[in-house]
């Protein structure tokens, strides 16, 4: 249990960011073009430094897993997340520094990872025990029981490309965790899916770490489920690594510097899965007048902020959607706009929609706010982490020994006493 099954030593990773032009096709010249200035770019040490910037995803990280242990690796997007497990996955070579793997190494790094989609389901299986290094009767062996997990025997031998999203990542998952590798590397697979396969996937990697000593490294922006399986914790703060230590831990200093933020936080780069209208974009959130500092709210007070939103064209219907998390993923509260005010056809431009929370009295510590928008065409714009805030401590939370109560809420109680003679 002891022996390190993935050493990873001053690694980093480099990319350089060029002025790309605006044309929309490639011809023949430029490619003639690109690779002259290649040539010239390799054989000058003085070369132009201007012709690109560059940009460090990772830089000088360093730490171990130890086989079998679980590792969750946690850190704002852009921290190098995904770029620390591609370079694991050997789907990109490292700029400087070396990583060690000792053993068979599976990925689930998106839906259908390594799947060809012309293959059936059944030929994807055998391919990618093939890549695994199985031979066909050791796949074989463990076909209907990767068939059964995945719950995809009736389109078997359909291929892949006619498959949903969700099929893609149960016969993937299923694979990947069925084929025993050595090494099991996972990015966000637990957002995809209804809840009974994230808990069948959680079972699983419990047992595959308990019962065959399989080292798991995974990202996830699920608090939950890295406090559940993770034996330890990577907190990555742009492509650094700013702690390496317990789970708990590693939570609560993630959650802490998220909840750090200014008073007005522009939303228009924040990432997003994508708008699917294109109507609307949330651009920036304002914390209510209460607030302490910044985005800190103290205890028993309302939480009430605004939403500036630029409209690109007419909306009818328009409803904006607030939720709350604790910083383990799970929803405390939720509303839309639509219940209590009904607003007009929204024109082209900005405006401006304030939400308020009142009574909503939250036990002190870091909660997420995910906002979106909706119109009669559907969902406008969706940032499901918009922003962390922290409910703080007061004299009020004092009096009442919040550390005593469990949840996320403190409930009014009242009690009565009577007799029985």
């Amino acid at each position: 249990m002891d022996e390190a099954a993935i050493s990873i030593s001053n690694l980093g990773k480099r990319y350089r960011l060029r002025q790309q032009s605006t044309q929309r096709y490639t011809a023949l010249r430029d490619v003639i073009q690109q690779g002259v200035r290649q040539i010239i770019t390799r054989s000058s040490r003085s070369g132009n430094k201007a012709a690109g910037e560059e940009f460090w995803a990772l830089q000088d990280v360093s730490f171990e897993v130890r086989r079998g242990e679980v590792i969750g690796v946690i850190g704002r997007n852009g921290a190098g997340k995904s770029t620390l497990l591609k370079l694991l996955c050997r789907i990109t070579a490292p700029t400087t520094g070396r990583i060690a793997l000792r053993g068979r190494v599976a990925s689930l790094l998106e839906a259908g990872t390594g799947f060809h989609s012309e293959l059936t389901g059944r030929e994807n299986i055998f391919l990618n025990g093939a890549i695994l290094g199985m031979t066909k009767s050791e796949t074989s062996s463990r076909f209907d029981e990767i068939v059964a997990f995945a719950e995809v025997d009736r389109f078997l031998d359909t291929p892949v490309k006619h498959y949903s999203s969700g099929m893609h990542m149960r016969l993937a998952f299923a694979v990947a965790a069925h084929l025993r590798p050595d090494i099991l590397v996972v990015d966000e697979v637990l957002a995809v899916g209804d809840a009974a396969f994230q808990q069948k996937c959680l079972r699983k990697m419990d047992s595959a770490v308990a019962a065959e000593g399989v080292t798991v490294i995974f990202v996830s922006h699920n608090m939950d489920s890295v406090l559940r399986l993770a034996t330890r914790s990577v907190v990555l703060e742009a492509g650094r690594v700013r702690f390496v230590g317990g789970t708990k831990e590693g939570v609560d200093l993630y959650g802490s510097h998220l909840a750090a933020q200014g008073a007005e936080l522009d939303l228009s780069a924040s990432p997003r899965p994508g708008h699917l209208r294109g109507q609307a974009l949330l651009l920036r959130a304002l914390p209510a007048a209460t607030s302490t500092q910044g985005w800190t709210f103290p205890f028993g007070e309302n939480i009430a902020f605004q939403v500036d939103v630029n409209v690109l064209a007419p909306l009818r219907d328009v409803s904006l959607g607030v939720g709350l998390f604790a910083a383990t993923g799970t929803e405390i509260a939720s509303m839309q706009s639509a219940h209590s005010l009904a607003l007009p056809t929204l024109p082209p431009g900005r405006h401006r929609m304030s939400v308020e929370y009142r009574g909503l009295r939250l036990v002190p510590g870091v909660y997420t706010l995910g906002i979106g928008l909706q119109s009669e065409r559907g969902l406008e714009d969706y940032l499901p982490q918009a922003l962390q805030f922290t409910v703080a401590s007061n004299t009020a939370s004092a009096a009442m020994h919040t550390d005593t109560f469990r949840g996320f809420t403190v409930p009014e109680t009242h009690c009565t006493l009577s007799s029985l003679d």
